[in-house]
């Protein structure tokens, strides 16, 4: 329905407000848009019932952000009630601003899982496999078995706990979970060795031709003077700012040795594609919203980064400011559910890719 790159686009325009924004009106409309995303595109999805997961993961965070901030931050105007002071860490007084602020870190965290968890219900893992570049296909493989795992762990417990509850099993405690992981390791364990087996008949290992010692020697010398580039720029960067020319120049001929050698890296890898996914007009409309959000949310970062910051801490207000254009630009996050066909969610679960249409590399 919507090309991968257009996702991975959308991920980044929801994922740097999410890291950046510490301001609870912006978090909840970010946690708005998510959450349309998901019910507009994810939900009938196969991976898109590993929702309530995060949510719940979420939300266990924000409860827990809560006490712990107000039980170890002693700071603020409006005090609650005292503990004793001889009490380690905890003692002292209680404040509605810590717990305000630990509500806020709480949101934050809850936000970010939740932004993470819409797009891994909306976006195709197997397009995102075959979008990973030639020089970190085998990465590509690693994180999208790891994308997948959490998803089908849950799914296979919730099946397994279904037929246990069929064959008259009762959860209580702890002791009952016995017939549950045994068969849910044994059946990750028979999942891993298929995925195993099919790699190796996919080609996978015989991906990359072999340079030469010789060749292999010089381009890890190399790369490692690239690093030793980017991180003695960096460095001089922040503290001799003197010689801002001359670090710009160590620091950009750096990221091009590292360019250079992921470039020749990636040409030792021999790619086949089976189908190649087609880019609409529905993908430029989404990528054109995101990259929008992303620029007013960083424009108004570099004018007027105290719109976006909020502490409740003296003398702070707390009552968070609010701009309509940052408010504005978070809901262009939702523009994939407004532009998506009215047969998304068949389409959805019927278009995705079987095990036929793996890339793999021959």
């Amino acid at each position: 329905m919507f090309h991968t790159l257009s996702w991975v686009i959308w991920l980044i325009a929801a994922a740097v407000p999410a890291f950046a924004l510490r301001n609870p009106f912006y978090l909840a409309l970010l946690l708005g848009a998510a959450w349309i995303i998901y019910t507009t595109l994810g939900r009938s999805t196969p991976i898109g019932s590993s929702w309530g997961s995060f949510v719940k993961l979420g939300i266990f965070l924000f409860a827990l952000a809560i006490p712990f901030n107000a039980l170890s931050v002693h700071i603020g105007q409006i005090v609650l009630f005292r503990l004793p002071e001889s009490w380690p860490i905890i003692g002292g007084v209680i404040t509605l601003e810590a717990i305000i602020a630990g509500a806020v870190s709480g949101l934050t965290l809850l936000t970010i899982l939740v932004v993470f968890a819409a797009f891994n219900a909306v976006v195709d893992h197997y397009q995102l496999l075959r979008a990973t570049p030639s020089f970190l296909f085998q990465a590509g493989v690693i994180i999208s078995i790891a994308i997948t795992f959490v998803p089908q762990m849950v799914l296979s417990a919730r099946e397994i706990r279904q037929a246990q509850r069929i064959r008259g099993h009762r959860f209580r405690g702890l002791r009952d979970l016995l017939p549950l992981i045994i068969p849910l390791l044994a059946n990750s364990l028979e999942r891993s060795i298929q995925l195993a087996e099919t790699m190796e008949a996919r080609g996978f290992s015989t991906a990359v031709n072999p340079p030469s010692r010789r060749h292999a020697i010089l381009s890890q010398a190399g790369l490692l003077a690239a690093l030793v580039a980017v991180l003695a720029g960096l460095a001089l960067l922040a503290f001799y700012p003197q010689g801002r020319v001359w670090n710009w120049l160590l620091l950009g001929a750096g990221i091009l040795g590292m360019v250079a050698f992921f470039g020749f890296h990636g040409r030792q890898v021999r790619r086949t594609r089976y189908r190649r996914p087609a880019w609409h007009a529905r993908d430029t409309v989404v990528t054109i919203a995101c990259i929008i959000s992303v620029a007013i949310v960083v424009a108004v970062r570099l004018t007027a980064p105290e719109t976006l910051y909020y502490s409740p801490y003296p003398p702070n207000p707390l009552l968070p400011s609010f701009n309509p254009l940052v408010g504005a630009a978070l809901l262009l996050l939702t523009v994939p559910a407004i532009v998506a066909p009215h047969d998304a969610g068949q389409t959805a679960s019927t278009s995705r890719p079987g095990a036929q249409d793996l890339e793999h590399a021959a």
